[in-house]
């Protein structure tokens, strides 16, 4: 099983990456292959809109057409058997790098028919991992709720299953007393990491665990 993680965040030791990191090792430990990909460390660019991955008969139907530091990722991606994306929230929604993956991952294999059809040669098992700093309540109340859904939806559109694990009350800050930021409480901060994170990050690891053994079924 080749399972590949795709790491939204500018920070490479941060949040996102140390779950999608443990989401990765619970696939390892049974089995599996795979790695992470820091998507900042690529030079890529969101659809253009020129629709070639929609042109009947065209030579780019079904995939997307242009060319820079994406492209071989997507192709690696026709070869996995399951992918694992992650992402802070940065103004109530995901990175800018992200959203321009997301657009080239989703939108050559979507059909523009009632059904939503995709043009994905095969099923393979999707995550996404959403970390944020704002508490739990804040998902409906900011409506972030319905950003995840509109992500997961389109996963499973795509690739025929998604599932999402929402992470909250994150660490912004190594240190809060440095920065102006009195929404936050730095003592519950602290409390939230040494209790909750580690919670967090065995559920990640489960997710890596449950891709590994449904792929074995």
């Amino acid at each position: 099983m080749n399972v590949i993680a795709f790491n939204g965040s500018p920070r490479k030791n941060g949040n996102t990456a140390i779950l999608l990191n443990n989401a990765l090792q619970g696939s390892l430990s049974q089995g599996a292959k795979g790695k992470c990909i820091d998507l900042y460390d690529l030079n890529y660019k969101g659809c253009v809109s020129c629709f070639a991955c929609k042109l009947i008969g065209g030579k780019s139907y079904g995939k997307c057409t242009l060319k820079d530091e994406l492209t071989s990722i997507l192709d690696e991606i026709n070869n996995a058997d399951a992918i694992i994306l992650g992402s802070p929230i940065y103004f109530g929604a995901v990175t800018g790098e992200m959203r321009s993956f997301l657009e080239r991952l989703i939108f050559p294999s979507l059909v523009y028919d009632t059904n939503h059809s995709s043009l994905f040669k095969k099923k393979i098992l999707t995550g996404f991992i959403f970390t944020m700093g704002r508490k739990e309540t804040a998902i409906k109340e900011m409506g972030y709720d319905y950003h995840f859904g509109s992500i997961q939806f389109g996963l499973e559109k795509i690739f025929g299953s998604a599932e999402t694990l929402c992470v909250t009350d994150t660490y912004q800050f190594d240190d809060y007393s440095k920065y102006y930021a009195p929404l936050f409480n730095a003592e519950e901060k602290a409390q939230r990491r040494k209790e909750k994170f580690p919670e967090a990050c065995k559920q990640a690891f489960e997710m890596g665990v449950r891709f590994a053994n449904a792929h074995s079924i």
